[in-house]
């Protein structure tokens, strides 16, 4: 799964730069960052083996879990915590996952509606 491949790759890509956070920003920001993207990888994973139906609130979840990061993200780079050039190397990826999982949201939307299924 596509999504899942560039999850793991940023989450690697933030994995290296929290071990080099100092320790106020690690020990705070920095581990609820990572726990978040576990969190997402484990929403995604869940999400890729369930049936249509039953995938819907995983995703939606997911989708909360990276907004979440995103704005983390920006707190430790406006702190100083994180520099330009990481913030932007993580800030690219996670926007692609948002669109990828916005993406699958609307599609799961299009393949569980009613007129779907002939219900009106």
């Amino acid at each position: 799964m596509p999504i899942l491949v560039k999850l793991k790759s940023c989450y690697i890509l933030w994995y290296g730069f929290y071990q080099t956070l100092n320790k106020n920003s690690k020990y705070t920001l920095g581990q609820k960052i990572d726990l978040i993207f576990i969190e997402t990888i484990e929403l995604v994973s869940i999400a890729v083996f369930l049936s249509k139906e039953e995938k819907l609130p995983y995703i939606r979840k997911a989708i909360q879990k990276t907004d979440t990061l995103k704005v983390l993200l920006m707190i430790l780079w406006e702190i100083k915590a994180l520099d330009n050039k990481k913030y932007t190397v993580l800030s690219e990826p996670l926007s692609e996952i948002g669109k990828m999982l916005g993406g699958w949201h609307g599609q799961l939307i299009k393949q569980n509606s009613p007129e779907k299924s002939g219900e009106k």
